[in-house]
């Protein structure tokens, strides 16, 4: 009796293995977890690389954890689907390594921020859109709820709809809501020092030049490392950033084309003449905008309008501007070209600039003088520029 017992127990359980199979596990692949400071230094950055190295166990990928910014090179880089800036603060990458991070989105890769991340790279536009909303402030580590808007992203849909927690609960300078696909935001009703009001995002995602992001602002805390919530809240949005997990998290902007550079066409502005309308300060000034350097910049008073104009030195035909912001950028501003200074056309305008690089074409247009002329502002400071480049023959 005992032995048909058995036989049927094992065909019920091959019948119920083969009815339910079990999920098909993620291909394999590599994250680069990156916790270098310049600033304020988290305690929790051993936890979380711990956790990301557990998680990486449990689930079939592999962690590289560093702090060593010479990783941020295109070779490097090109072996990892995701990136973790795991708790960072200040400027952690020079201009080399920020072009190969910028080169390595592009390409498709993925970015995950997590708490501090907001608090890294201020002068740095691209890095700006991508965290998706910098820093501000934050009330001492307290209990909050946090609502959850989108059930169904992998970050998310473990989680409850209200979601009680403890953490340090940052406020940002700009709501991401207009750009990103917000997932979760804090109930300001439910703790004190909330100062973005009744829609205060804390976790977002969102497509982003031809590669993924998603950033949470939690995980301040030791604990929130071996929170079952927030490990799966982390390994959720791991997951997107690297592609193995789909989800909606809006539709990418549609790619400025790449410009048809005119043939012969050269650059003409570099080390010419600036006249500008403003500067924040003598550390600022118009020259910087066209020195070939990424380290200056022209930045000018925290007002509308501005410009910033170059003296090419004669009459040329003049076909691109290419403009590279730094956070600080215009959203609305015009192009324009003169003969003599006094009496400018308008070659091209928007209103919708999102910053970081602005190549335009146009056609070409015989002008002694370019000026780029902002009447709006997309951040509470003023028009900054890393370069201003003007092309043609």
């Amino acid at each position: 009796m005992r032995n048909v017992i058995a036989v049927i127990t094992a065909l019920l359980v091959v019948t119920i293995g083969l009815g339910a199979p079990a999920m098909a596990a993620d291909p394999a692949y590599k994250v680069l977890v990156f916790s270098k400071t310049a600033g304020f230094r988290h305690d929790a950055i051993p936890a979380g690389i711990t956790a990301l190295r557990g998680l990486a166990a449990e689930n079939g990928f592999t962690v590289d954890a560093t702090e060593d910014a010479a990783a941020f090179s295109t070779a490097n880089l090109a072996g990892y689907r995701a990136v973790v800036f795991l708790l960072t603060t200040g400027d952690v990458l020079n201009a080399a390594q920020q072009t190969a991070f910028e080169s390595y989105i592009a390409g498709g890769g993925g970015y995950v921020g997590v708490h501090s991340a907001a608090d890294t790279e201020y002068d740095w536009a691209f890095y700006g859109g991508l965290v998706g909303a910098y820093f501000s402030s934050h009330p001492a580590i307290q209990r909050a709820t946090v609502r959850v808007e989108d059930r169904t992203h992998p970050s998310t849909a473990h989680l409850p709809a209200t979601w009680v927690r403890t953490d340090e609960l940052y406020n940002y300078r700009t709501n991401p809501r207009s750009a990103a696909h917000v997932l979760a935001t804090l109930d300001e009703s439910t703790y004190s020092g909330g100062s973005m009001g009744a829609d205060h995002p804390i976790a977002w995602c969102r497509p982003y030049q031809g590669g993924r992001a998603w950033y949470t602002g939690l995980g301040h805390t030791i604990e929130s490392y071996t929170e079952p919530n927030f490990r799966a809240h982390l390994y959720g949005g791991l997951r997107y950033a690297a592609g193995v997990a789909p989800a909606d998290c809006g539709t990418a902007p549609t790619p400025t084309p790449t410009p048809t550079v005119p043939p012969g066409s050269v650059l003409l502005s570099s080390g010419r003449p600036v006249t500008v309308s403003s500067t924040e300060n003598g550390s600022f000034g118009g020259s910087n905008a066209v020195d070939g350097n990424l380290g200056t910049r022209w930045s000018s008073a925290f007002s509308d309008p501005q410009w910033i104009s170059v003296d090419l030195g004669s009459v040329r035909q003049v076909s691109r501007v290419r403009l590279q912001w730094e956070a600080a950028y215009g959203k609305s501003y015009r192009i324009e070209t003169s003969t003599n200074g006094t009496t400018w056309s308008q070659v091209h305008s928007t209103t919708a600039s999102d910053g970081g690089v602005d190549d335009i074409t146009f056609a070409a247009a015989g002008a002694r003088y370019v000026r780029v002329y902002g009447t709006q502002r997309a951040t509470v400071w003023g028009y900054s520029l890393w370069e201003m480049e003007v092309h043609g023959s």
